[in-house]
């Protein structure tokens, strides 16, 4: 069967063919794409991505990439500076944990610029409170911790990546330690290992319910000292410098905008690592920090990178809900505060405003049962009560466990006049995170050469169709370490020089539309990105259905066509950039994916719950596939800034 995704720019074709064996796949095929004048012949999701392109006997024009890449000179030093422009070995676009493990150990081989939208410390992994999930345990095994994360997947998770990722994830948890990363223990002296929603044994690591804010100080402060990295705050990443080498699509960087002196940076580089998390603000609450605006994303998209399972939008059941608070918050939160799965994993229960228990109605393993099916539940209850959160209720515990192991919830609500150790904690779902992602092989390997991808940005295999709680930071360790070796080789076999950052047009600050102008555009912007986010809630969100999938998709396009018509009349140029546009062409661009893979899976499976097709079909066990497609008609969001280099 050929089904067709309609993103960005035009209909991209795939058709699948089943896969064998039984249980949860090993591999899956995608066969038979037709698009830009060339056939797609095979690929395993972990055969190693970067050869499928290989297979195709494309007809791309020759490119300046192809004649001179052998002749050009190897650059070596620190940074070398041409203006604007800067040249490292290695850029890496992201500082959470992917970005950071990745920027220690490539460091060893060469230079290496981190480039991050904020300050350093603000990403996801920062917001992560629960834990990293490794088989630490003896009554534990990895062959327990693979079947969890395949449960949870609904059986749509590549077994070769849940293997490598169970198996080398407690090297990875002693690497941290090693590196000064600071873990609770218990009174044995062995680290305390938690349990959460979906794991059959206790194998979360964890530091009180901040887990991330640590693991983050730990690996920052290792940067900070290392000599051959250099951070780039405030620096938001525009676009992948691309160019096309015979049938090869090769990135050699990434243009970027100093948020803070508004200036345009290039960085020219041998390997990009994209590990700039995930999309959450295409919805209007999510846990994600503000810089989740799914830039990665958006720019292998445009790149031409393979995307995929981007319908699987992970809903955390429980954020808190600001309205349920005694004391309501006097501005609106810019991420919504998570509600870490631990505390259910400790005991908590969850209510309805009535105070009945309303989980074992839904599932047998009541609170402790999957992220996909809490969520879902607990918008059952919503809607059926006409209420607008439920209620979360630890407090049966001992107080002084309650708050040794959630020392941050609790002092988040005293603020507002909530005591967790005998207050139910009002919660409510939101957006959480991307299942799916810029397709990605066993080594963190994409099919544009130079590129790679980590964290979140990436779609391994590992989620399925639902990911395991606590299971993201340990594949973005996992990951960032199998990324180094290819990146290390791919680094001393390529060269530039000067000239290279000379092949693409610059992005233009739009300084001359004047500040009437762009006020205007950004008033316009900030409204256009609320009505993106309202759409994506109503006819995106938990529960789906094909008629509010295509009004959802008519109504994107609407937007955004209003949208870019308004920029240009302002006097906006296709090449100009500014923060809060370029976000919007992201947002634009990621909520696209997400609607047509909605649109493609006619099965409800894991995350993707649709009305229409209420059930899990084996024949539908396949992942969805957005390949590249042509952007000569494109949206501003669905293509490049720049000019491919002739």
């Amino acid at each position: 069967m050929t089904t067709c995704i309609p993103a960005g720019s035009g209909n991209l074709h795939y058709s699948v063919a089943p896969c064998k064996g039984q249980g949860y796949r090993k591999t899956c095929w995608v066969s038979g794409v037709a698009f830009n004048r060339c056939i797609q012949k095979e690929l395993l999701w972990s055969c190693g991505v970067s050869k499928f392109l290989q297979t195709q006997r494309c007809n791309y024009s020759k490119s300046p990439f192809s004649e001179n890449w052998k002749s050009l000179r190897t650059v070596t030093s620190s940074c070398l500076r041409d203006g604007s422009t800067k040249y490292f070995d290695f850029a890496v676009v992201g500082s959470g944990v992917a970005g950071l493990r990745y920027a220690l150990e490539v460091a060893k081989h060469g230079s290496v610029a981190v480039i991050t939208k904020a300050e350093p410390h603000e990403s996801n992994t920062n917001y992560a409170q629960g834990g990293v999930s490794a088989v630490l345990c003896p009554s534990d095994s990895v062959e327990s911790h693979m079947h969890d994360t395949i449960v949870a997947g609904a059986y749509l998770c590549d077994e070769e990546t849940v293997r490598i990722v169970c198996t080398e994830g407690p090297d990875r948890i002693r690497e941290l330690i090693a590196m000064g990363a600071s873990f609770d223990h218990g009174e044995d002296g062995n680290l305390h290992l938690a349990r959460e929603g979906g794991h059959s044994h206790r194998r979360i690591v964890h530091a009180a319910d901040m887990t991330g804010r640590e693991i983050e100080r730990a690996l920052l402060e290792a940067v900070v000292n290392d000599p051959n990295i250099s951070v780039f705050e405030h620096h938001f990443a525009i676009d992948l410098l691309t160019c096309q080498d015979g049938s090869d699509t090769v990135c050699l960087g990434v243009d970027t905008m100093n948020t803070e002196t508004q200036e345009v940076i290039r960085f020219i580089s041998k390997v990009t690592l994209l590990a700039s998390g995930g999309a959450g603000h295409i919805y209007p609450s999510t846990t994600n920090p503000p810089v989740a605006t799914g830039d990665g994303m958006a720019m292998a998209h445009r790149a031409q990178a393979v995307i995929s399972n981007m319908e699987f939008v992970q809903f955390h059941p429980t954020a808190l809900s600001d309205e349920g608070l005694p004391v309501t918050p006097t501005k609106s939160r810019e991420n919504a505060f998570l509600i870490t799965e631990a505390v259910r994993g400790d005991g908590g229960i969850l209510y309805n405003l009535s105070m009945e228990r309303f989980m074992p109605l839904y599932d047998e393993r009541a609170e402790l049962a999957p992220r996909d099916v809490v969520a879902r539940s607990i918008d059952d209850q919503l809607k059926k009560r006409h209420e607008k959160y439920v209620l979360l209720d630890i407090s049966h515990k001992p107080r002084k466990k309650i708050l040794s192991h959630f020392p941050n919830i609790a002092a988040e609500c005293l603020q507002y006049g909530l005591d967790i150790t005998y207050q139910p904690i009002p919660v409510v779902p939101a957006a959480h995170y991307m299942c799916g992602g810029v397709r990605a092989g066993l080594q963190g390997e994409t099919n544009v050469q130079g590129l790679y991808v980590a964290g979140e940005v990436a779609c391994t295999g590992l989620h399925g169709a639902n990911r395991l709680a606590s299971n993201s930071l340990l594949e973005a360790l996992v990951f960032a370490r199998r990324a180094v070796q290819p990146s290390v080789d791919h680094m001393k076999s390529s060269k530039y020089d000067l000239g290279t950052s000379n092949w693409w047009s610059r992005p233009v600050v739009p300084f001359s539309l004047g500040s009437e102008a762009m006020e205007k555009i950004l008033l316009m912007t900030r409204k256009v990105r609320r009505e993106l986010q309202s759409i994506m809630w109503e006819y995106v969100g938990i529960v789906r259905s094909t008629t509010w999938l295509q009004f959802a998709e008519q109504k994107i396009g609407e937007l955004e066509a209003k949208w870019e018509e308004y920029l240009f009349q302002q006097g906006w140029e296709p090449t100009m950039v500014g923060l809060e546009a370029c976000e919007m062409r992201n947002l634009f661009c990621c909520a696209k994916l997400v609607v047509s893979s909605a649109l493609a899976r006619h099965e409800s499976r894991g995350l993707h719950y649709t009305i229409d097709f209420p059930n899990l079909e084996e024949s539908k066990r396949l992942p969805t596939v957005i390949l590249p497609g042509s952007s000569v008609k494109g949206t501003w969001s669905s293509r490049q800034l720049h000019k491919q280099p002739l």
